[in-house]
């Protein structure tokens, strides 16, 4: 029986405010380059009004993907959580706009404000990311509806959420739901910061997981060892192991099947959404049965597509660049 969904995502709703800005100016807004920071809601709003020309857009890493995979024509779905304000309408909006259905409402009442991540972006491409959680970060069981989690062939989660419990027990709801439904579930660690905190919980949740994709600061911070043991020992506890190495290439492992596909450099104008969309590219060759060599280079496409340009969500046609590419 075809299922309504083909991908769901569970992750951040958050509204990305992008800007370019020098490094001294990083310098003088105290802003540490490259890196996501987390800031409380006093300092989010100073940093916002330091902001020029700023560009407006729905994000949040498992969310940039959906919309990645919604370019490719799948049927997808979002779980998350916005208060219902301007921009929490916005994102619900805009999601919807990009093809994904946002099967939460936002929430109206007195909770927090919509999440949203000013993102500084240097003459390089780098980009610094400071991030107030707002509502987004409050997602719960409750907020994992049934008959969304039971519909879908592939659940995606989001690493960032496991840092609160109620994030730790919407997955195991969501993991529970798609699985005994028949459908397969996968993660995104994230952030390696995020795996220290939780390192005990991540390697026994990484176990129940069909597939994990991280890089390789992320999977050698799981298992405390060097890069070659860490997959290793992943390969043998989850389904399909994917780790991506920046301009190394990226290693899919798979039971005794390894694969490394390698990149092809290019000149990035905003490295914002480069994992996100290599995650894009995987999960849709992952969803359409391709192998893993073209799981990788879809994903690697999908990235290079997306740092040419300022924002984290496709601007091109996904499918014609696969096409191109000799992938499709």
């Amino acid at each position: 029986m075809t299922k309504a969904y083909q991908i769901v995502g569970i992750g951040n709703a958050i509204v990305d405010v992008i800007t370019h800005a020098s490094d001294s100016t990083l310098d003088l807004l105290g802003i540490e380059k490259g890196i996501m920071q987390l800031v409380e809601q006093g300092r989010g709003e100073m940093l916002y009004g330091a902001m020029t020309s700023r560009v407006q857009t729905p994000g949040g890493s498992v969310a940039n993907t959906l919309a990645g995979l919604g370019n490719l024509g799948l049927k997808t779905g979002f779980i998350g959580r916005v208060h219902d304000d301007a921009l929490g309408r916005f994102y619900a909006d805009e999601m919807a706009n990009d093809g994904c259905a946002f099967v939460n409402a936002p929430v109206a009442g007195g909770e927090l404000p919509t999440s949203r991540s000013m993102i500084f972006v240097s003459p390089d491409g780098e980009r610094s990311m400071n991030t107030y959680l707002g509502i987004s970060s409050e997602i719960s069981e409750a907020d994992v509806r049934a008959d969304v989690a039971a519909d879908t062939d592939i659940m995606f989660l989001e690493g960032y959420l496991y840092d609160k419990d109620k994030g730790k027990h919407a997955f195991d709801q969501a993991a529970k739901l798609t699985k005994s439904a028949g459908g397969k579930v996968g993660i995104s660690l994230s952030d390696p910061f995020c795996v220290d905190r939780h390192r005990a919980d991540f390697r026994e949740f990484v176990k129940a997981m069909d597939f994990v994709i991280g890089n390789e600061h992320e999977w050698e911070s799981l298992y405390e060892t060097d890069l070659s043991s860490a997959l290793e020992i992943a390969a043998s506890e989850c389904g399909l192991v994917v780790c991506t190495r920046g301009g190394g290439g990226v290693i899919l492992v798979r039971g005794d099947e390894e694969v490394v596909v390698p990149v092809t450099r290019v000149q990035p104008v905003d490295t914002t959404g480069a994992g996100d969309q290599f995650a894009t590219g995987f999960l849709y060759g992952y969803a359409t049965g391709e192998s893993l060599e073209t799981c990788g280079r879809m994903g690697c496409v999908a990235a290079a597509e997306v740092i040419s340009h300022i924002g984290p969500r496709p601007e091109a046609d996904l499918k014609e660049l696969f096409v191109q590419n000799g992938l499709v």
